[in-house]
């Protein structure tokens, strides 16, 4: 099973000066272009005896501080960032041919920042937060229905619902990103924006 790619590449000099900007500009790209979910990416954490496991998430925010995404800081990816800050995240957008790859360390945000974000998700979704011990083992599917209609009676539509204490953001800060842009041939473009000093360092690849 094999994909053509297109003969249209990346160069350096049509680069932004940052990784946020370029990561700005492909991302507008791949929300024109109707991906589904272009904030979908894959999450890789490793524990502290650096065994490795992935798991998808959506990005929530970005800037040029790093990439945010939210999660029970009791599942495993909160318990392994704890133990070992390293994270790796892909955006996988294989409709448009295209990659990037953060590697970088993460770090909790303020509680509130994340409850700025948190009175934003929709009620069943911040009902759903407390109700999920993300990770842990739950004895079936009615206890964790159960656990949400407790909540959706405490808490009904429109109710104000705080922002679990377990449950938070992490912002990754990037000290490499990598934009892969498939080319014909399997020649890739593989940009790669290396953190130097207060700068980057732009490198290409072999594909």
């Amino acid at each position: 099973m094999r994909a053509r790619y297109r003969a249209q590449g990346l160069d350096e000099q049509d680069l932004a000066p940052d990784p946020y900007g370029q990561f700005a500009r492909w991302f507008a790209d791949a929300s024109a272009s109707g991906l589904h979910e272009p904030n979908a990416m894959i999450v890789s954490t490793a524990d502290a005896d650096g065994r490795p496991s992935s798991r998808t998430v959506l990005l929530k925010q970005y800037d040029e501080r790093g990439f945010v995404f939210f999660t029970n800081y009791g599942s495993r990816k909160g318990r392994e960032l704890d133990a070992n800050p390293y994270a790796s995240l892909l955006f996988p957008w294989h409709p448009v041919a295209r990659q990037v790859i953060v590697s970088g360390t993460a770090e909790r945000i303020g509680r509130d920042e994340t409850a700025a974000y948190f009175r934003t998700r929709p009620h069943g979704s911040q009902l759903g937060s407390w109700a999920s011990e993300q990770s842990s083992m739950v004895a079936s599917r009615a206890e964790l229905d159960r656990l949400y209609a407790e909540l959706a009676a405490r808490y009904p539509e429109g109710e104000d619902v705080p922002a679990p204490p377990q449950w938070g953001g992490f912002r990754v800060r990037a000290e490499s990103v990598e934009f892969w842009q498939g080319r014909e041939n399997r020649l890739h473009d593989r940009l790669v924006y290396v953190a130097e000093g207060a700068g980057w360092r732009i490198e290409r690849l072999a594909p």
